[in-house]
């Protein structure tokens, strides 16, 4: 089973890539692939980079895919739709996805469900459960993400289980 970590941040290393990390640790184990797209620079603009096309196609084929932003605007990154834009419809994704978006209150706790898990899925993931709110100030606190792990991470176990 392949993990992979999608984090859409304008900042590197940025608490939500820690706050990502860590959902893919309770998931799944150390993730695979660590994408922190602030780290590609000009790259993630050329859609001819022969690196940012190879981690296309690495996230792609990922069986279980934490794509994971900062709430802007009640929505998810721009720096994130470019790297998503890259995903053909309907095929661009052949596994689990999970929304996760951080944000500074609790006004925004629908962001994942309404921005991001659309496009995920339009792109070819499976989204079990819902998407996933944590406010920032709670990223790296265990209990904040217990009640989500609760009910969604026996359907992410069962449907990876179930995989050839």
């Amino acid at each position: 089973m392949t993990t992979a970590i999608v984090v859409g941040n304008p900042k590197p290393n940025s608490r939500t890539l820690a706050a990502a990390t860590h959902l893919a640790t309770e998931l799944a184990g150390a993730p695979d692939l660590v994408i922190d797209l602030a780290t590609l620079g000009p790259a993630i603009l050329d859609w001819a980079d022969p690196d940012v096309t190879d981690l296309v196609k690495q996230v792609g084929a990922a069986d279980l895919v934490i794509v994971a932003s900062p709430t802007y605007k009640g929505a998810y990154t721009g720096l994130l739709k470019l790297f998503l834009d890259r995903f053909a419809g309907g095929t661009g994704l052949s596994g689990l996805a999970v929304p996760l978006m951080l944000g500074g209150s609790p006004a925004h706790s629908l962001a994942p469900e309404l921005t991001l898990r659309p496009i995920l899925t339009e792109i070819g993931a499976t989204v079990p459960g819902r998407g996933l709110y944590v406010l920032d100030s709670q990223h790296d606190d265990p209990p904040a993400y217990a009640d989500w792990l609760s009910a969604t991470a026996p359907l992410i176990t069962t449907y990876l289980n179930g995989r050839p």
